[in-house]
């Protein structure tokens, strides 16, 4: 494999179910191939125990669901809120020095070796501690996939020196078609082409978004004893349809933009993605958790909104008290919230109005009056997988999220005739 450089006794951490394609070619089959050391994380990995299991481990390799990227970062941003003004200082310098230097590097605006005095200074007072702190101080290679990652998870571990390489792929491709790497890297994008595999873009728009469809090897030959689903997946010269929605630069790096099966169609008739306005909430709003979009075959656009909380660490189930992040975000915002209850619902008068100022900014950058979002309301308590809205992979279960909360999207859209203009927008239930 010249695509998967090793330079030592490779070593992974297995956690994610063998059922699921990233799991058995990360963990079992390239480990068997390059002749690799995987260690199996504790049943309970997901629930907190991962980090602990990394730490024992120090694998040189590691492929984490961008759920598990969005945990740490939490986590790292709360110890971080409880450190002296000193330490975060440092922390911030560190990070603006490690963003621009590897952004610079990874996009080859640099020569090789040409890093700043700063660079290596942060490297040792910041960055080395921080991959041991993780367990990743032996890891040269950081992946994410099996669902989308956000910009902003992206850029903070690429503050960190930990530059996360995104991989696209599914069940039916053997695992990943595209793969980032360190000499082939853009933020954002899911790579380039591993050998051997092509892509096109079926049904492409004026934007060149398209259907993202595979040929190669890789392929599968059919679902076993299901005729009409191979069809449906497999065209008659042997592309396989993903999809999934994407488009490709003139470099041949891929970025996906949405999926097909989750567009959203509103009453008007325009297809909206719901991925990057609800990527955009949570950057513009950080107590956010989890956002959902609604509004299919509705007149107008709403939104579901969690808040960041705790975890129970035995179940892994959310509990109602605010993550200390949380806690100090709303104290930033005159907020004397400590607990989910005392928001949820519209309670919190500051913390509502951070949420509407902040779905405001997204809205002004919405390219239709269609996208933007006129309703939304914040949940009593997070998603999870225990709860049914999050898979194993802590992929969102769009139809079930529907389907638990029909009661409050079914209220976003009680009693309204027609949609909230953009200067007059209606107030969350």
């Amino acid at each position: 494999m010249p695509w998967y450089k090793i330079r030592a006794q490779e070593v992974v951490v297995s956690y994610l179910p063998l059922s699921h394609i990233a799991a058995q070619m990360v963990d079992i089959w390239i480990a068997m191939k390059i002749g690799g050391v995987t260690y199996f994380a504790q049943p309970d990995a997901l629930k907190g125990s991962l980090v602990d299991t990394l730490k024992e481990a120090r694998p040189t390799a590691f492929m984490g669901v961008p759920r598990v990227w969005e945990k740490m970062q939490e986590k790292m941003k709360a110890v971080g809120a409880k450190s002296s003004t000193v330490r975060r200082k440092v922390a911030a310098w560190a990070k603006d020095v490690g963003l621009r230097t590897n952004l610079s590097k990874l996009n080859q605006n640099s020569a090789p070796g040409s890093a700043p005095v700063s660079y290596h200074v942060a490297k040792k007072l910041v960055f080395k501690k921080v991959r041991k702190a993780l367990g990743l101080d032996r890891c040269t290679k950081c992946y994410t996939g099996a669902a989308p990652i956000t910009k902003d998870t992206l850029e903070f571990f690429l503050s960190l020196n930990i530059p996360l390489c995104e991989l696209y792929g599914m069940s039916e491709s053997s695992g990943p078609h595209t793969i980032s790497r360190h000499d082939a890297f853009k933020l954002t994008s899911c790579g380039i082409e591993l050998p051997g595999c092509k892509t096109k873009l079926h049904n492409k728009d004026e934007e060149g978004n398209g259907e993202i469809c595979f040929w190669g090897r890789h392929v599968f030959m059919g679902y076993l004893n299901m005729p009409d689903k191979t069809e449906e997946a497999l065209d008659a010269e042997g592309w396989l349809h993903s999809g999934d929605l994407g488009k490709q630069d003139e470099n041949g790096f891929l970025f996906i933009t949405g999926r097909i099966k989750e567009l959203i169609i509103t009453a008007g008739g325009e297809n909206i993605p719901p991925v990057p306005i609800e990527d955009a909430v949570k950057e513009a709003v950080p107590l956010i958790s989890n956002a959902m979009l609604v509004g299919d075959k509705r007149k107008f656009l709403s939104m579901l909104l969690t808040i960041k909380c705790q975890v129970n660490p035995d179940t892994g189930d959310p509990q109602d008290e605010l993550t200390p992040e949380a806690v100090e975000l709303c104290r930033q915002l005159g907020s004397k919230a400590t607990r989910v209850s005392e928001i949820s619902g519209g309670r919190d008068p500051a913390v509502n109005a951070a949420i509407q100022e902040g779905i405001k900014r997204v809205n002004e950058k919405s390219t239709s009056n269609a996208q933007r979002i006129q309703k939304w309301v914040v949940l009593d308590r997070d998603f999870s997988v225990g709860g049914g809205e999050l898979g194993p992979t802590m992929k969102l279960k769009r139809p079930v999220v529907m389907k638990m909360y029909k009661e409050q999207i079914d209220n976003c859209y009680k009693d309204v005739a027609s949609p909230a203009t953009p200067d007059n927008p209606l107030p969350p239930k």
